[in-house]
């Protein structure tokens, strides 16, 4: 049962916050964040699902009454889609790795999402043989097309259209049409190919710079393209990224904390590699110029990884939490 809250959360996606990182910027160059965990239900990805329903029922794939939802996801997208389904009057089954954080599949539960865990690693690999979490999922939903919608945010081109429609548009509005550097973390590729195809069509001089994440990584929501390949919703648009950049977990999670530090924003481990990969585009900049990243959802959903990590205790995350400037109640907080 979805509660007033979630039930109202639809009209809220979108039109996130763009805000300037002042602690970074310079006297030349500008670096700007767009706050997506100020969507309703906490990331970037409640703008694909929403997008990704919306798409299924207007094809009819999709019903009231009868449809299931099931979509495989490492968090992110698993969140939004059971949340943004419980307001719509759907159910949903997320297939996810056991190594997602326990935060992120109890906060699935609490939506209401039936969750089937397997063994694949952090994200749900794309390529044959890998792909266990997108394996199961097509396998439950292939044969009962009745029953079963999987939304499938690897192939969707409602996940491009998303950001294509509403996110590019909005950082160019929010920018005045000053941006010259794009940054995001890659997963799908809905976000970076969405956005900066609109950003291109504005001005076709703006460099686009996608990050992933290293081998063997921590960093829930990117991928590594060496590991898993490209979805199809990527490489059907990858040349709209100019350069690449790839994450160490390392560099990552020591940008969570200085965040923390210089501008009170408690951010997840995704967009301590995309202000990694700001950073070091900056050091290579010559003139004027202004940075916009992805910061695509905040760090609540990892206090036991950061914990376990090291990075802060108990002490330093009800401080971090209680000082942040940028933590809004989300939908699923008022029950």
């Amino acid at each position: 049962m979805a509660t007033l809250a979630q039930a109202k959360a639809t009209e809220r996606i979108g039109n996130t916050p763009l805000i300037e990182l002042s602690s970074f910027s310079t006297k030349y160059i500008k670096f700007y964040a767009k706050l997506e965990w100020y969507n309703p239900f906490g990331s970037v990805k409640d703008r694909p699902a929403y997008w990704m329903i919306k798409d299924g029922e207007k094809k009819g794939l999709l019903k009231k009454d009868s449809s299931i939802i099931i979509e495989p996801s490492s968090g992110n997208t698993g969140i939004a889609l059971a949340g943004i389904a419980a307001a719509l009057g759907y159910k949903v089954e997320i297939v996810i790795p056991e190594k997602v954080s326990q935060e992120t599949k109890s906060l699935l539960r609490k939506l209401g999402a039936s969750l089937h865990e397997t063994t694949d690693d952090l994200c749900p690999r794309v390529g044959a043989g890998t792909d266990q979490s997108i394996a199961l999922a097509k396998a439950i939903s292939k044969p009962r097309p009745d029953i079963y919608y999987m939304p499938n945010q690897y192939e969707n081109d409602a996940n491009f259209l998303s950001h294509y429609e509403a996110t590019g548009p909005e950082i160019w509005e929010q920018t005045d049409g000053s941006v010259t550097h794009f940054v995001t973390g890659c997963g799908t590729g809905g976000t970076i190919t969405g956005t900066a195809t609109f950003l291109k069509e504005k001005n076709p001089h703006i460099r686009v710079i996608a990050v992933q994440a290293q081998r063997n990584h921590l960093l829930q929501g990117l991928r590594n393209f060496e590991e898993s390949a490209m979805p199809d919703l990527f490489l059907r648009r990858k040349q709209v990224a100019d350069d690449w950049h790839t994450a160490t977990n390392d560099e990552s999670f020591l940008m969570v904390r200085e965040l923390a530090e210089k501008e009170k924003l408690f951010v997840g481990p995704s967009t301590g590699a995309v202000m990694s990969a700001m950073v070091k585009i900056s050091q290579g900049m010559k003139g004027r110029g202004s940075i916009v990243g992805i910061f695509a959802d905040d760090g609540r959903k990892f206090k036991t990884l950061y914990q376990q990590l090291k990075l802060f205790d108990e002490g330093q995350l009800s401080k971090i939490m209680s000082e942040s400037e940028h933590l809004p109640a989300l939908a699923f907080d008022a029950d």
